[in-house]
């Protein structure tokens, strides 16, 4: 291998032992060794790739928002354009492909808060990117909506963010269908009377 993708390949596997130990143990408490043993690499190596653990998690959780944009814009892809679809079709991939991986929604929902100060830029980062998702498959709203439309789409990223949080941290989760039922209704509510 180069040195580029010797590189590159202990920072996939720093990302996947990040994606494991913060999902699992939680960001805070996981340290730098305990990631350099699960990514079996050492602690030198570790700084050739991140400057230290709020560096990695900013790519775990970048890598995460681009894998759910992705999904989320095959789908809404592929129904009939009209709000309505497009509203029921977004929101419900969003919830099923972040629920598919149990970790996956820890990270998005839990711990990129849990992180601290050091996230807030990647945070907003995130949530700019599903509001501009939000607003392009809005088309026209109708007229009796005269909210603003990018404080209409933070708000609606508010209540699913909410509802994904109480799935990760309830000891009896509500069924996947719940929070997609309560979650496409907020939005029809919102977007589509």
């Amino acid at each position: 291998m180069s040195p580029e993708e010797r590189l590159a390949e202990r920072r996939e596997r720093l990302i996947c032992a990040a994606y494991a130990l913060y999902s699992d143990h939680g960001f805070p408490e996981t340290t730098i060794e305990r990631l350099c043993s699960r990514a079996r690499i050492s602690n030198r190596a570790f700084y050739e790739c991140f400057s230290g653990r709020e560096e990695l998690m900013q790519a775990l959780h970048a890598r995460c928002i681009q894998e759910t944009l992705e999904s989320m814009h095959k789908v809404i892809d592929q129904v009939p354009d009209t709000l309505a679809d497009r509203v029921e079709a977004g929101v419900s991939e969003y919830i099923r492909f972040v629920t598919e991986d149990r970790r996956r929604a820890r990270i998005l929902h839990l711990e990129v808060r849990r992180a601290g100060d050091c996230l807030i830029t990647s945070r907003q980062m995130g949530v700019a990117a599903f509001v501009d998702a939000i607003k392009t498959n809005l088309g026209d709203l109708p007229e009796t909506t005269r909210t603003n439309r990018h404080l209409l789409a933070l708000g609606m990223i508010g209540a699913v963010q909410e509802l994904l949080i109480e799935w990760v941290l309830a000891d009896d989760p509500p069924p996947v269908d719940s929070l997609i039922d309560a979650a496409t209704h907020i939005y029809r509510r919102s977007f589509v009377t």
